[in-house]
């Protein structure tokens, strides 16, 4: 999906509001939107460059160091959502990825939200950013 907006390129990943998702209210919890985040970034990862499985066997891991979310309506049991995911900022050291979540249905937009990143090495000390991970932005460009 391209953004009308300002031209950036979206993976697109469907996936439906599992009940576990949901809080008693019957809307998804908040904190949940987070694993959706995983999700889109996971499959952005296995479709377009390489699992993160590979990633780490590479020796390298990418843990969140920032991560923001902002709300716009609500999700509940059952509802389908797009998650669309795309590279955000990229650094010697550290990238991010940009969210956005929508109804499967009505095409509303549900919240929108970023992670930030650092490269670390299996003793987790900073490293320079992996050249197959960042080939992801050249699929992506802004």
């Amino acid at each position: 999906m391209r953004d009308e907006t300002d031209g950036r390129i979206w993976h697109r990943c469907e996936s439906r509001v599992l009940y576990a998702d949901t809080d008693r209210s019957g809307l998804v919890y908040h904190s949940n939107y987070f694993r959706f985040f995983e999700l889109g970034r996971a499959t952005l990862m296995r479709d377009t460059a390489y699992p993160y499985r590979e990633i780490e066997a590479g020796g390298h891991i990418y843990p969140i160091i920032e991560v923001g979310v902002k709300y716009h309506s609500s999700l509940r049991y059952d509802d389908p959502m797009w998650i669309h995911t795309t590279p955000g900022k990229l650094e010697r050291v550290r990238l991010a990825f940009d969210y956005i979540i929508t109804h499967g249905e009505t095409g509303k937009i549900v919240c929108k939200g970023f992670t930030c990143h650092c490269a670390l090495n299996a003793s987790g000390r900073p490293v320079a950013i992996d050249e197959k991970t960042r080939h992801l932005w050249k699929v992506f460009p802004k």
